[in-house]
């Protein structure tokens, strides 16, 4: 594509932000649960408005050079670099100060007149965030619009951490910046310390076998297959809905049983699922990752700050008539019991087992058996409604903030991710963006669905419209 192109992001410059506190010779070890993911990188892309009070996106560069050496000050593995351990081959990060990636760039087009109903329109398309060399932990992109707002793209990689540590480190980031302080609340501090992912010196782990396989090319579907299969689309749903939905999935028969926001969409995209799946198959699934710290916070209160990644994948099976005739309490019930059974300390710790017995042998990566594509189809969700995402660093809050993945090509299942709306209650409140990549047929039933629960995102939705001309 031309150099010249407006849609396309000009880097200004980059430069090395380094700590204002330096860790000369720290080495960090990944845990085995970061084995798991390898090195993949995955970014928070967070797309905000004009800024008001004058100020410009010069004010926007200033404050990021001036305070994010205070931020990795507090998150120190982010200014190291990825490497190899020459004996083991497992990489590990070298905390030596090298500092993290800050670019600067600027793309000529308005941030309204972009496709949000498909993120692959929007912001990835337009190449936010830039790519970066994978021994970088992290790289901070700020992008100027030809329209006066701005986007901040949080690269990293996801060896190092989960989708928990990076709404924690722009939520960290926003509390620093507004504040002008250098230090952050001890309940809120960073806890590095993977030494609690030890395996057991008898490892036991179930069923774990068949949850995981090795990613190699035999056992996948073809990249023309997994191309061709997928769209991506952008929805939003309203609170009043999301209420709703809770509402009629609560009137259970389990005693004092009250389903949450997540289980009851889950539930009700489990249903739209068996719906479209019909006579094609008789089965269906559902999948989610679960993240861990609930659970190991019981015994280890720091868990709940915990830097890494602590993720594990819950699947559930169902006859697609069984799905389609029960009751969405019933369905609710059954993705709450899925969620609970992963959601447990031996799970996290059978699973720590699992990997110890296996790194360093074999193949280098694993996949959750159910997204490669085989067997009955299977709609997985990430959720990130519960993080708390505070994204006003002194510009207001973002008018969006969506995660960003580079997954192998040949996957082939549904994906959902769920953020909130910034600004809109926070910790699982206010109204909710629903990033898919799912199968055209599944799509087409969202969008003709006659409760129109599912509504493609606009630039209206979001408050860009205005924003729309240069």
């Amino acid at each position: 594509m031309a150099n010249d192109d407006p849609s396309r992001v000009r880097i200004v410059r980059k430069s090395i932000v380094k700590p204002s506190v330096a860790r000369p010779g720290v080495v960090l070890a990944v845990s085995n649960l970061d084995l798991l993911y390898q090195t993949m990188p995955i970014a928070m892309i967070c797309a905000y408005r004009t800024p008001s009070d004058g100020l410009g996106f010069q004010d926007v560069v200033a404050a990021f050079e001036a305070k994010l050496p205070y931020l990795l000050d507090h998150f120190f593995l982010l200014a190291g670099r990825i490497v190899a351990n020459p004996h083991s081959g497992l990489p590990e990060v070298h905390c030596d100060n090298q500092g993290a990636e800050l670019v600067v760039g600027e793309v000529g087009v308005a941030l309204g007149s972009l496709d949000y109903g498909s993120l692959e329109a929007s912001l990835a398309r337009l190449g936010v965030p830039v790519q970066y060399d994978a021994g970088v932990a992290l790289s901070v992109q700020l992008v100027s619009f030809a329209c006066g707002g701005f986007a901040v793209a949080w690269g990293t990689n996801h060896v190092l951490l989960d989708g928990c540590t990076l709404c924690m480190i722009v939520d960290v980031w926003s509390q620093l910046a507004r504040s002008g302080t250098e230090k952050i609340a001890a309940a809120a501090a960073p806890n590095h310390d993977r030494s609690i992912f030890r395996p057991r010196a008898a490892p036991s782990y179930g069923g774990l076998g068949e949850v995981f396989i090795p990613l190699e090319s035999e056992r996948l579907v073809n990249a023309l297959t997994a191309g061709s299969s997928l769209v991506v689309r952008t929805y939003y749903v309203e609170q009043r809905d999301l209420d709703m939905l809770r509402v009629q999935a609560s009137a259970s028969e389990e005693r004092g049983a009250s389903a949450s926001r997540v289980e009851a969409a889950c539930a009700y995209l489990w249903k739209v699922l068996a719906g479209v799946v019909g006579s094609s198959d008789d089965r269906c699934r559902m999948g989610w990752w679960v993240n861990g710290r609930p659970c190991l916070a019981k015994k280890e209160a720091a868990m709940r700050s915990y830097v890494g990644n602590v993720t594990s994948f819950a699947v559930a099976e169902a006859s697609v008539d069984a799905i389609k005739r029960r009751p969405l309490p019933e369905v609710a019930s059954m993705v709450r019991q899925s969620i609970r059974a992963t959601a447990t300390s031996e799970h996290f710790q059978e699973l720590v087992d699992w990997v110890e017995e296996r790194k360093g042998k074999g193949p280098g990566k694993y996949v959750e058996t159910a997204t490669v594509g085989l067997g009955s189809p299977v709609l997985s969700v990430t959720s990130m409604v519960s993080f708390g995402l505070d994204t006003d660093f002194g510009f207001g809050q973002a008018a969006i903030a969506m995660p960003t993945w580079v997954d192998s090509g040949r996957l082939c299942c549904g994906f959902v991710t769920i953020m909130a709306s910034p600004g809109t209650g926070g910790h699982g409140g206010g109204s909710w963006i629903f990033t898919m990549s799912i199968w055209p047929r599944l799509a087409a039933a969202l969008d003709s669905d006659a409760h129109r629960i599912f509504k493609p995102l606009t630039a209206e939705y979001l408050g860009l419209a205005q924003y729309s001309r240069l």
